[in-house]
């Protein structure tokens, strides 16, 4: 699975409420949360924001609650991954749940900036910044989350599991 996209920049402890507002949680539709991703954070976000970018962030993204509200917002907003330092793990977990690719890769994280093209090739680890030639790796997902993300997520990998074994 290869990811190509131009970079959002963010720092560190982007939390959930940065990225989907608590006034916002009321609204249960992907589209009207993405509507409204990074408001408070990037007032330009949602304006220029286009299906296949990608986030890379600092340290610490994600933290806050524990709300699953904020990766859906992400990926609702045409983002296909973020990169950052650390995650919070909870928010790592929501994100693979529901099939938002997600890598911790700190010199990339650090060394990309705002505006910058990558390109990811998620089983392999393999992180190109295609505006300086560089290469960063972090760790390759194992072969069972590659197929949540995939599949769009758990509920969706859920599916097709229980499917296949019942044509068996």
């Amino acid at each position: 699975m290869t990811i190509r996209g131009q970079v959002w920049k963010y720092g560190d402890n982007v939390d959930t409420d940065a990225i989907i507002p608590a006034r916002y949680l009321n609204i249960s539709d992907d589209a009207g949360l993405a509507a409204h991703c990074m408001e408070d954070l990037d007032p330009s976000f949602v304006q220029k924001v286009k299906p296949g970018d990608i986030i890379v962030a600092g340290k610490n993204f994600g933290c806050g609650s524990s709300r699953e509200h904020a990766p859906v917002a992400i990926k609702a907003s045409g983002i296909r991954c973020v990169i950052a330092e650390t995650f919070a793990r909870i928010f790592y977990r929501n994100a693979i749940n529901i099939g938002l690719p997600i890598l911790e890769c700190a010199d990339a994280a650090r060394e990309t900036k705002h505006g910058q093209t990558l390109e990811i090739d998620l089983s392999q680890g393999l992180i190109r910044n295609l505006d300086t030639g560089k290469e960063y790796r972090a760790t390759p997902y194992p072969p069972f989350m590659l197929a949540i993300i995939e599949a769009g997520g758990l509920i969706e990998y859920t599916r097709r599991q229980l499917h296949a074994e019942a044509q068996r």
